[in-house]
């Protein structure tokens, strides 16, 4: 794997950012998802919760910091998925809808848990282990 200086640079996180705007995107929409603000804000902050997890994790400076951060961050993907179901079954996304946010959450799970992985196996320690 490359060396990464930037969080901007992982590609879970370039991920998670797409599902956070497709997110923002179909949660504005004129349907009755925009007015259910308890949805509609819990889907927000958890799609949210996944990118910017993987951001703190990583300027944490240290594995097992950024495993814990990137541990949450998946979490959170889950709760994407999650609640997709809850605004499907309540009629505010279409099944094409659902399926490809479901998809990309599910995406953005397994590119962090490929991650956790990676970091799981690496002789880098990070800035604070040197």
């Amino acid at each position: 794997m490359a060396t990464i200086s930037r969080f901007e640079d992982i590609e879970a996180w370039k991920r998670a950012r797409e599902l956070t705007r497709a997110i923002y995107r179909v949660s504005n929409a004129t349907t009755g998802f925009s007015r259910d603000f308890g949805l509609r804000d819990q889907i927000r902050a958890a799609a949210v919760s996944a990118m910017s997890n993987i951001a703190e994790g990583f300027e944490r400076d240290g594995n097992r910091e950024f495993m814990q951060f990137l541990g949450v961050a998946k979490a959170s993907a889950g709760e994407v998925r999650s609640q997709l179901y809850v605004a499907l079954d309540a009629g505010y996304i279409t099944e094409d809808q659902f399926s490809e946010l479901r998809s990309l959450a599910e995406e953005v799970s397994r590119m962090i848990r490929g991650l956790m992985r990676y970091l799981a196996k690496s002789e880098i320690r990070g800035e604070k282990f040197r």
